[in-house]
């Protein structure tokens, strides 16, 4: 079934890092918006004369609750057309159209492996959406590992809720790794992280999102240590 087109109305906005923003997005003609955890939206943004060259994707960053709102985290990228659009126009009570829920980039129906969430900046987006569900319904499952990567401290979206989670979601780690700034916790890059955690090759899955020079890499070093491709699902941010 191909979603509709609908209305889209920003009901918040907030700053999340000084490049990144959290919007909460209503749709009104939809009473209840049902979606898994891990798809996405597509916004048909007025930036292009075509049709396909206005659209643009992005992760639901919220679980399904059974309301008509839903979270999106977008990062500004720089020379990006949308998203200079999406922070300099787009305010509060703004509205756009846009179409969703797509993808299959989503949890698997029973998690029987530990789970290792691979992320780059605003990849986070679909895993936080996973987490919450997870935790709210109670899930059985076996450890899940959430590895981010970022820059810095300041760039560690969802850093308290995360912690938190950890603190209190059973069987859950939470290793942000910066590349830019040195801390008491790790440092460098993810691929490290994942490959001390399954130097003894545990039965796993991974679930990689970001960036492609991440995700071709991970998968590509995952492969060299054993597993394979069917135990590895991706989705590409640019």
């Amino acid at each position: 079934m191909i979603a509709n087109w609908q209305t889209g109305i920003v009901k918040r906005i907030e700053q999340a890092t000084h490049n990144t923003r959290r919007y909460w997005i209503e749709l009104p003609e939809t009473p209840s918006f049902a979606f898994k955890p891990g798809q996405f939206v597509t916004l048909d943004l007025p930036i292009h004369e075509q049709r396909n060259r206005r659209w643009r994707s992005y992760s639901i960053a919220s679980a399904p609750n059974g309301s008509n709102t839903i979270e999106l985290l977008i990062v500004h990228l720089e020379g990006g057309t949308a998203s200079k659009y999406i922070f300099d126009e787009i305010k509060v009570g703004s509205a756009f159209t846009l179409r969703g829920p797509l993808g299959m980039f989503v949890l698997p129906e029973h998690l029987d492996k530990d789970l290792y969430l691979v992320c780059t900046g605003t990849g986070i987006a679909p895993f936080r959406s996973m987490l919450q569900y997870i935790n709210h319904h109670k899930m059985p499952h076996k450890h899940i590992y959430m590895l981010f990567g970022t820059r810095t401290q300041e760039d560690l979206l969802y850093r308290d809720e995360m912690e938190e989670l950890a603190k209190t979601m059973e069987g859950f780690t939470y290793r942000p790794i910066l590349s830019r700034e040195s801390w008491d916790g790790d440092t460098g890059y993810v691929h490290k992280i994942y490959e001390e955690l399954c130097a003894d090759k545990p039965e796993a899955m991974f679930m990689l999102c970001g960036w492609r020079m991440m995700i071709d890499e991970a998968k590509e070093r995952l492969l060299k240590i054993g597993y394979e491709k069917k135990d590895i699902h991706v989705e590409l941010y640019g």
